[in-house]
């Protein structure tokens, strides 16, 4: 008897061995350790750069720490077994954040904010500037033509050439539009060379620009009026989306946020949407928009492709809106000449490239204040942007 409850005993003992040892296999197998492939560690290894340049450099870091972090996330090695944690997993937690990726509907959000944050005085007073935030715009037509000579379909080479506009939100509406499939490299890159404007654009601006033309001083821009503050986001909603309905997400929601900051009786709509609101929004899209680039959707040939093209969209831009200025100076009597330096703020990384502007101006003079002269072209080519982005979108939507 006693023999017969030890083997039972020692029997039971074994099977529960087994059994552990089973599940401990299995467990092993939904560990990262065990998924994780050489192109997870690539990408990790790229969201830490992306957190590195944004602590020591602080390029971009409201951008890029969400961006950076998000690869991580979204790049942590799973077993794909109906857990519903991943990016892409319909039901998971990610995929319901992204939603608002891929459904279009932060950029808008995005745009609310920043029409409540952004002053367009300086573009009211010299209208004329605007002519230089559309010239910009060339990087994003420049791109999209030479996509297409690289082979990418129309609406794919549309969606890729937005990123010559410097604006990552508009690049993520038009590509959730046109080219869903290619989204997290275009926003990826889109973002990336937001951050990257003070290492790219002041090159171009000295190699273009002569000793005599750096040295011009701008007439100090005029007083604008509380009345004209107030017409403009309406008198510009009119007229953009009268002649661009496509881009009425976008541009509507920009001249909305401007109006709640300059009509002056919704301060506390104006100071949400400026602060809480975008603030909220910008984590969630960077997050996502980060976490979209797993290994296996992300490391492609045409992702390589993207952040080329996403390069030479950017130089394009700042070389036209340069080059459109010192042209634009033969049509203009002395002392009402622009300086070409204000022309890289053309493309609409507000502030950023504004503030580049000036630094450059300031090398060669010191007493040369050239920031609210480039705010704008700047401001110029957030609007500029979103109506290429509604010209595409009603080309090639």
């Amino acid at each position: 008897m006693l023999e017969t409850i030890l083997l039972q005993t020692a029997e039971a003992h074994e099977s529960f061995l087994s059994f552990l040892g089973k599940n401990f296999d299995m467990f092993l197998t939904y560990t990262g350790v065990y998924n994780a492939t050489p192109g997870h560690l690539i990408m990790i290894l790229i969201g830490l750069a992306f957190i590195f340049m944004a602590v020591k450099y602080e390029f971009e870091p409201m951008l890029l720490i969400p961006i950076g972090f998000g690869m991580l996330v979204g790049n942590i090695p799973f077993k794909d077994a109906g857990l519903q944690i991943g990016v892409y997993e319909q039901g998971a937690v990610l995929n319901t954040l992204y939603q608002g990726v891929t459904s279009g509907w932060y950029p808008p959000l995005i745009f609310l904010g920043i029409g409540a944050m952004t002053d367009f005085s300086a573009l009211i007073s010299n209208p004329k500037l605007l002519l230089i935030g559309a010239a910009a715009q060339f990087g994003i037509f420049g791109a999209y033509i030479i996509a297409m000579r690289m082979g990418f379909a129309p609406n794919q080479a549309g969606a890729i050439g937005i990123i010559g506009g410097a604006d990552g939100p508009t690049a993520i509406f038009l590509s959730s539009k046109l080219a869903p499939n290619l989204m997290g490299a275009i926003a990826v890159s889109a973002y990336s060379y937001m951050a990257l404007v003070p290492v790219i654009q002041p090159p171009f601006m000295r190699l273009l620009t002569t000793d005599k033309e750096r040295l011009i001083h701008m007439k100090p821009p005029r007083v604008v009026s509380s009345t004209e503050k107030i017409i403009f986001p309406i008198v510009g909603l009119l007229l953009t989306c009268f002649l661009v309905p496509s881009g009425l997400p976008l541009l509507g929601m920009l001249f909305f946020g401007n109006l709640l900051k300059e009509s002056g009786v919704t301060r506390r709509l104006a100071e949400t949407a400026r602060g809480p609101l975008i603030d909220t929004i910008t984590m969630l899209l960077g997050l996502t928009v980060g976490a979209s680039t797993q290994a296996t959707q992300f490391l492609t040939v045409n992702s390589i492709k993207i952040f080329a093209l996403g390069a030479m969209s950017f130089c394009i831009a700042t070389i036209a809106g340069v080059c459109f200025v010192k042209f634009f100076n033969l049509f203009l009597k002395e002392g009402n000449k622009i300086n070409p330096l204000i022309g890289n703020a053309g493309v609409s990384a507000v502030p950023d490239s504004a503030r580049i502007s000036n630094v450059v101006g300031q090398e060669y003079d010191p007493t040369n204040y050239l920031l609210m002269h480039a705010m704008g072209p700047n401001v110029a080519g957030v609007i500029g942007s979103a109506v290429a982005a509604g010209v595409l979108l009603g080309f090639l939507g």
